[in-house]
């Protein structure tokens, strides 16, 4: 293997091995739920909250990340951002009140997780990986966040069997620091790359403000924020969901781990999309399907097997939004300040992120049922696939696009 093929390796290897063992912790909390439920007395809705906060924070976090990284650097950032998922990780079980929650789960370990989340991640991997090479890369590093879930969510379901589920959690809590090495693999900066190959790309403040005056641009965070809702509402409430079937604990782990299987199936197939067809026609194909299925789940049996194909389509569309959008934003305006207009995208994807993970718990709280989620789901979804159809997909010419070219 020639050096240069190793190099590009290891950055793949660090950065979705970072997002594997982030999102992998974040995406099996949903098993913690219940037993969280059960030791604090808090309540459903006030738990959800504290994980709807999560979501929040996380997508709040990431543009300041991501304009620090482009800064100072990604190794930094992502150093810190790894500790802190473990910090609060580690403290969960600890907290007995719904602040103490909001503390570590909202705060400290979405907020580590924010910082070594998709906008530095996707931003680094844009600047270490060559342009032919960064569509199908970005959706390997994507997929890592998936391969996390496969891997850790049984593995999380079956600790919690045998150790209790405080002894899990601690666990997953020790794993995120094998991501610590990742921050030397993929340091330095999009700023001085950018300036070391053309002319002055433009400040933070400015590449912001071109951004919120691109509608593609807006149109583009639109429909994030509805990927945001989905995916926090399962992630949060599918253990719950399969609950509510009549299923037992051990389907609702298979249906996470499948969830993150399939979406490495997904990942890497839009990544390799990307460069063959416009992404957003990928985008609205990807919501259009989501929706479909949604119905579907609804009219169906809800047995053991339903579940896990339902879980296995989500996984398909579950993250392979994150390639197309993050590819579109590069597309826009180079790679010079991407994690920081990316982090954007990202906030606004949260905010659904919120909403899904709060509107979980509070309507399963007050109906017993999680049906009226899913009806507002049906909606967003064919909003999202219909807002992605006017996007300008042609670059446009910012002086930073000129930089990057």
């Amino acid at each position: 293997m020639s050096e240069r093929r190793f190099a590009l390796w290891a950055v793949l290897l660090a950065a979705a091995g970072t997002f594997a063992l982030t999102m992998g912790v974040r995406q099996t909390m949903g098993l913690f739920l219940s037993p969280l439920n059960t030791a604090t007395g808090l309540g459903l809705a006030s738990i959800s909250l504290a994980f709807a906060f999560g979501q929040l924070w996380w997508g709040l976090t990431q543009p300041f990340a991501g304009a620090i990284a482009d800064k100072i650097g990604t190794g930094r950032v992502l150093f810190t951002g790894a500790l802190l998922v473990a910090l609060g990780t580690f403290l969960t079980p600890y907290m007995d009140t719904t602040l103490g929650l909001i503390l570590v789960i909202g705060v400290l370990a979405a907020g580590g997780a924010g910082m070594a989340g998709p906008a530095v991640l996707m931003s680094a991997t844009m600047r270490l990986i060559p342009l032919d090479k960064r569509g199908l890369a970005t959706g390997i590093v994507n997929a890592g966040g998936s391969t996390g879930q496969f891997l850790l969510a049984p593995l999380a379901a079956t600790l919690m069997v045998g150790i209790g589920w405080v002894g899990a959690m601690q666990v997953l809590a020790v794993l995120v620091l094998l991501a610590l090495p990742a921050a030397w693999i993929l340091k330095g900066n999009s700023l001085q790359a950018a300036g070391a190959t053309g002319p002055r790309p433009l400040g933070t403040r400015e590449a912001i403000g071109q951004a919120l005056r691109n509608p593609s641009y807006l149109m583009l965070a639109a429909g994030f924020f509805v990927c945001g809702f989905h995916v926090a509402f399962l992630a949060t409430h599918l253990p719950g969901v399969v609950a509510a079937c009549g299923l037992s604990t051990e389907w609702a782990g298979w249906a996470l781990a499948l969830l993150g299987l399939f979406n490495i199936v997904g990942s890497i197939a839009m990544g390799w999309a990307v460069g063959r067809w416009r992404m957003k026609s990928l985008l609205s194909l990807v919501y259009a399907v989501r929706g479909l299925a949604v119905l579907l789940f609804l009219l169906a049996p809800k047995t053991g097997p339903v579940v896990l194909v339902f879980s296995a389509v989500m996984g398909v569309t579950f993250l392979s939004t994150v390639p197309p959008t993050a590819g579109l934003v590069a597309k826009f305006f180079g790679p010079a300040n991407m994690a920081t207009l990316f982090g954007i995208v990202m906030l606004s994807h949260q905010v659904g992120g919120f909403l899904g993970a709060w509107m979980g718990g509070t309507v399963f709280q007050a109906t017993g049922s999680y049906d009226w989620v899913w009806y507002v789901d049906i909606v967003l979804a064919v909003g999202a696939a219909l807002v992605h159809l006017p996007i300008r997909e042609a670059r446009l010419k910012p002086r930073v696009a000129a930089a990057a070219a």
